[in-house]
C-alpha cells in the first residue's frame, strides 16, 4: 500500500518535526511538562551582568580506531591553558573531507546520498545475530526471538577493527526506546499483553555484532561471531562507585544495591581508547510509574521528571520494580554511563555512579599527553547541565587481561565537575539571536567540583549538605547548588582529534526565556524560545578548571537573522536545525547527525569545516527516510555510518497505516536500520 502524507511537522508543539507518537515514547513527553529544573540558581545572564556591573597513551589501539584513524587522536591532547588556542594540525588542507555534493533539504521516504556514492542496510530490526536465532516475522515476535535478534531504534554506533582480522569489525549498536504502536499489530496502550511487554524490554539495550567489510566496496555484512552478544532490559549489571550499596539502591530484589537488572534509553556513547564501550543511559525516568505516589520531600523524584501514573511501555504491570510506589528506589540504579567490554560476551557490564546519575545523553573519553583521563558528558534536558569528569587512574597499555582489569575501573576514581560559564558580551544579548561582536558569541567558564571519588570507591561529597551518595544518585541537585550553568539541551560531546578542542550539541530550548518563572537569554544560550538550537567549541584546560568557549553554530534557516556559521557566509550553507550527535573524520571536520528538525524537512548529517577561510561551512552530506531521526554517525575515510532511527513515525502511523516502507520497500512496515554509505570508486570520503 502508498503511505499517506506524512505530518512532519509537530501540530502539537509547533517546535519540532518529531511526532507526539515518538515524543511519548522516546523520552515520556518531556516537551510537554515543566522543564524539571525549576532551581533559583543565578543563571548565565544574571551572572554575568552581575560582573561587568563589578597524548594517547599506546596500547588499546585497535579499539580506538572505531572511527578511522582521527578517532584515535581524538583521544589524545595536551595540557594546555584555557586561554591558548592550539594550532590545528590537520590531515590535510582544511576542508578535506567535504568535497562533494550537498544533498537538498527533502520530505522523501529514503535514504539520500550524494551523487557518486552507494549505499547499504547493514543490519535491521529483527535480524539474526546468533546461528540459533530464528528469522524476522513482524506477524510472530516473541521475547525468547527478540532476545537474539537485532534490537529496536538503533542509536549510537562504533565500528571497532578487530585485530587480526583485515575487514573485521564490530559493530556495537545502542537500542534507545520502543513504539508499540508501530511494531505490534493492533497494539492497545491501555494494555498491551505481557508477551507484547516483554518484547519491548528484550528489544531494548545494546548489540554487539561482529561485521565483515567487502574488498573493494563499503559493504558490511554480519555474521554469527563469537563476540556478538545482546543486552536487553533484563541483562545483570554491576554498580560500582559511591552510590552502589547506598540507602538509595537497595531494593527488596538486591540487598546489595549493587546487582542492577537491565539498561534502557541508551542514547549516544562512545569508544574508549582501552576497548570498550561506553553508553549512555538519557530518558530512564520515562519508564517508572507513579513518581505522584513517592514520597518526595526532598524533591528528588521531581526533580528527575518522573511522570504521574502510567508509563507508555507498561512495564509496571508486569514488573514491580517499574513501580515507584512499590519499589522507590529501583528508579536510582538508572541514569548512569555504562560500559560493556565487546571482547567478552560473558562480562558483566558496569554502571559507574562516580560520573553521577542524570539524563546522560553519552560520555566521550579524552586522554592527555600525560596520560590523564578525562570523560564529558551532557544531561539532556532543558536548563540542565554539562559534565567532565577526571579519573584518577592512568590507562595501562596491552590489551592483555591484566590491562583490561584495570581500565575497567579508570572511571570508578575520580573527580566529578559541572559547568559554569560567563559571557563576554552580556550587554548584547537581547534574545535575538544577534551576533555581539565581529569574534561571535564568546565566553569563559569554570568547572566546579562536586563529588571525588576515591581508589577503594568511597566517595567525598564537595557540595554542602549532601553526602557522596546523595551527590552520585541526586547529581543535578547538586549542580544546582552550585550553581551551573541552565543550557539549551546539552547532548553530545566529542573532541577535536588535532587541537583537542571539546565540541557539544545543544540540540533546543523552546523554553528559554518563555516567562520570567524561567532562565533567560545568555550568550551561550542566545536565542528566545530556541526551535533549532546551537554548537558550542570548549578550549579546554582538559585536567584544570577552566577554559574558554565561543558559539560555533547558532543553528536554523541561513536566511534567517538568528542564525550564525562562525562568521561563514550564510548564503552557502546548508540549513541546519537541532544538532543532536557529534563525530569527527580523519581530516578534523566535525560531523553533525540531527534530531527533530524544525523546518520542517527530513533528519540529516551535515559536515562542518572548523579550520581555515572556510570555517563554519555546512553541508548536507545525507537525508535519512521520512520521520526518522539521524543518530549515531561514523565517518572513516571509507565509511559513513549511520543509525536510522524511527522511520515513519508519525501520530497516524500503525502497522495498518504504515508511513514508510524504509529499508525495505514495496509494501514493507518500516524497521529501524543501521545503513553505510561509500564512495562508488572506492576512492575516500568526500576528497
Amino acid at each position: 500500500m502508498s503511505p499517506k502524507p506524512l505530518a512532519l511537522f509537530v501540530k502539537h508543539d509547533g517546535q519540532s518535526a518529531r511526532a507526539a507518537l515518538t515524543c511519548e515514547y522516546k523520552c515520556g513527553n518531556a516537551c510537554f511538562h515543566e522543564p524539571p529544573n525549576t532551581s533559583e540558581g543565578a543563571y548565565f545572564g544574571d551572572i554575568v551582568s552581575g560582573l561587568n556591573r563589578r597524548g594517547l597513551i599506546k596500547g588499546g589501539a585497535a579499539a580506538v580506531l572505531a572511527v578511522g584513524a582521527a578517532s584515535a587522536l581524538a583521544a589524545c591532547g595536551d595540557d594546555s591553558d584555557a586561554a591558548k588556542t592550539p594550532a590545528p594540525t590537520p590531515a590535510g588542507t582544511p576542508g578535506t573531507g567535504t568535497a562533494f555534493t550537498a544533498v537538498a533539504p527533502n520530505k522523501e521516504d529514503a535514504l539520500t546520498i550524494p551523487e557518486g556514492y552507494d549505499q547499504q542496510v547493514v543490519i535491521r530490526w529483527g535480524d539474526p545475530i546468533f546461528a540459533d536465532a530464528p528469522a524476522f516475522d513482524f506477524e510472530k515476535q516473541t521475547a525468547a526471538a527478540q532476545a537474539k535478534q537485532f534490537g529496536y531504534n538503533n542509536d549510537f554506533a562504533a565500528l571497532i577493527p578487530i585485530e587480526g582480522q583485515a575487514n573485521g569489525y564490530l559493530l556495537v549498536v545502542n537500542h534507545e526506546y520502543t513504539t508499540g504502536p508501530m511494531m505490534f499489530r493492533g497494539y492497545d496502550k491501555a494494555k498491551p499483553t505481557d508477551e507484547q511487554i516483554a518484547i519491548t524490554k528484550a528489544a531494548h539495550g545494546m548489540a554487539v555484532v561482529e561485521v565483515k567489510g567487502e574488498a573493494g566496496s563499503g559493504k558490511l555484512t554480519p555474521v554469527f561471531g563469537k563476540y556478538n552478544r545482546r543486552i536487553t532490559a533484563e541483562t545483570e549489571f554491576l554498580l560500582t562507585g559511591p552510590a552502589a550499596g547506598s540507602a538509595f539502591t537497595v531494593t527488596s530484589a538486591d540487598a546489595s544495591g549493587t546487582k542492577v537488572l537491565g539498561t534502557f534509553a541508551n542514547c549516544a556513547g562512545g569508544v574508549t581508547p582501552w576497548g570498550t564501550v561506553l553508553s549512555g543511559e538519557e530518558n530512564f525516568n520515562g519508564y517508572f510509574a507513579n513518581g505522584d505516589l513517592a514520597s518526595d520531600p526532598q524533591g528528588r523524584v521531581k526533580r528527575y521528571g518522573f511522570a504521574k501514573g502510567g508509563t507508555p511501555n507498561q512495564w509496571e504491570r508486569t514488573d514491580k520494580r517499574f513501580d515507584l510506589s512499590k519499589e522507590p528506589n529501583e528508579a536510582n540504579r538508572f541514569g548512569y554511563v555504562v560500559e560493556v567490554n565487546p571482547w567478552d560476551a560473558s562480562a558483566t557490564p558496569i554502571k559507574h555512579s562516580a560520573m553521577g546519575r542524570l539524563k546522560h545523553e553519552g560520555a566521550t573519553i579524552y586522554v592527555t599527553d600525560s596520560g590523564d583521563v578525562v570523560s564529558y558528558t551532557g544531561d539532556d534536558e532543558k536548563f540542565d547541565y554539562m559534565y567532565k569528569f577526571i579519573s584518577s587512574r592512568k590507562m595501562q597499555s596491552g590489551t592483555g587481561a591484566s590491562a583490561m582489569r584495570h581500565n575497567l575501573t579508570i572511571l570508578d576514581a575520580g573527580t566529578l565537575y559541572v559547568a559554569k560559564l560567563t559571557g563576554d558580551h552580556p550587554d548584547k544579548i537581547d534574545g535575538s539571536g544577534a551576533v555581539p561582536s565581529d569574534k561571535g558569541f564568546t565566553g569563559k567558564g569554570q568547572w566546579i567540583p562536586l563529588l571525588e571519588t576515591g581508589a577503594d570507591g568511597k566517595g567525598k561529597s564537595l557540595v554542602d549538605g549532601m553526602s557522596a551518595a546523595e551527590v552520585a544518585v541526586f547529581t543535578r541537585l547538586a549542580a544546582d547548588k552550585v550553581g551551573a550553568t541552565k543550557m539549551d539541551r546539552p547532548e553530545d560531546f566529542e573532541a577535536n582529534p588535532y587541537t583537542g578542542k571539546v565540541y557539544v550539541a545543544l540540540t533546543n530550548n523552546d523554553n528559554r526565556a518563555k516567562d520570567e518563572k524561567v532562565a533567560g537569554v545568555d550568550e551561550a544560550n542566545p536565542r528566545k524560545l530556541n526551535k533549532n538550537g546551537q554548537v558550542l567549541e570548549l578550549t579546554d584546560n582538559h585536567t584544570g578548571t577552566d577554559f574558554t568557549w565561543s558559539l560555533l553554530l547558532v543553528c536554523g534557516d541561513p536566511a534567517a537573522a538568528d542564525t550564525y556559521f562562525a562568521g561563514f557566509d550564510k548564503t552557502k550553507v546548508s540549513p541546519i536545525s537541532c544538532p543532536d550527535n557529534l563525530a569527527f573524520d580523519p581530516y578534523g571536520n566535525l560531523w553533525i547527525s540531527t534530531d527533530g528538525n524544525a523546518l520542517k524537512t527530513n533528519d540529516g548529517l551535515f559536515s562542518v569545516i572548523l579550520d581555515g577561510p572556510n570555517r563554519g561551512e555546512t553541508k548536507q552530506f545525507l537525508t535519512v527516510p521520512k520521520g526518522a531521526e539521524t543518530c549515531g554517525p561514523i565517518v572513516t575515510e571509507s565509511h559513513v555510518i549511520v543509525s536510522v532511527q524511527h522511520p515513519g513515525e508519525a501520530d497516524d502511523a500503525t502497522p495498518d497505516n504504515p508511513q514508510s516502507h524504509w529499508p525495505d520497500g514495496g509494501t514493507s512496515q518500516p524497521r529501524p536500520a543501521v545503513a553505510v554509505v561509500w564512495k562508488k570508486n572506492g576512492g575516500r570520503i568526500g576528497v
